[in-house]
């Protein structure tokens, strides 16, 4: 029987998951210190919203910095992807998504930053599958804020809201859950990404999504 059976089941029931559980406490920490360390190094930039032409930069929408990561580059994050790579072909699998590859960013918001209410599909495409956030923070309290609200299908209705803790896992259908970050009161770690059906445009460390 699959470790992610739990997983999967809330998954198919409501389009989202959770869990505490099934990344180490070590991964955690190897990733925010190689994070850390790409941000020290002016790796990072500020994200932006939009495709090409309309690519632009707003940070009363989108508040985070980030860098791209390559994941044989990333020595410290091995265990995880190579894990996560596992659990794309559980996924394929399970539910035949045809889903052929990975790709992640480190994502830091600054004290009061968030993200407005979004989907991550970019307009006309729908290669994103499965996104995935793991939380790298080493601590963290509901007054720090900077809750993932995840919504209803139809945009209008909220249905949880997820507080980002230490080495917590989520997933979601990247084409069904219209999803919000809410500003933090300190420094919010994650390394986000998506399980893709396509082979993503190669990214530098300063390239943008």
């Amino acid at each position: 029987m699959s470790s992610h059976n739990a997983l999967f089941h809330s998954l198919e029931e409501q389009g989202w998951a959770v869990s505490d559980t099934l990344v180490p406490a070590s991964w955690r920490a190897a990733l925010l210190k190689q994070g850390q360390e790409l941000w020290h190094a002016g790796h990072f930039h500020e994200a932006g919203i939009g495709r090409g032409q309309s690519h632009q930069q707003r940070p009363d929408i989108r508040g985070d910095s980030i860098c791209w990561v390559e994941s044989g580059s990333l020595h410290a994050g091995q265990p995880f992807f190579t894990w996560m790579r596992e659990l794309r072909h559980e996924l394929n699998a399970r539910y035949y998504l045809g889903l052929r590859s990975q790709e992640f960013h480190f994502a830091r918001y600054e004290a009061g930053r968030g993200y407005k209410k979004h989907i991550d599909q970019h307009h006309g495409t729908g290669h994103r599958k499965i996104s995935v956030v793991l939380y790298l923070n080493p601590h963290w309290k509901p007054l720090d804020g900077g809750e993932l609200c995840l919504y209803h299908p139809d945009g209008h209705r909220e249905t949880q809201r997820i507080l980002p803790m230490p080495a917590r896992l989520v997933i979601f259908r990247s084409d069904l859950i219209p999803h919000e970050v809410l500003p933090c009161r300190q420094a919010r770690w994650s390394l986000t990404g998506w399980l893709r059906s396509d082979e993503p445009p190669l990214k530098s460390l300063g390239a943008d999504s």
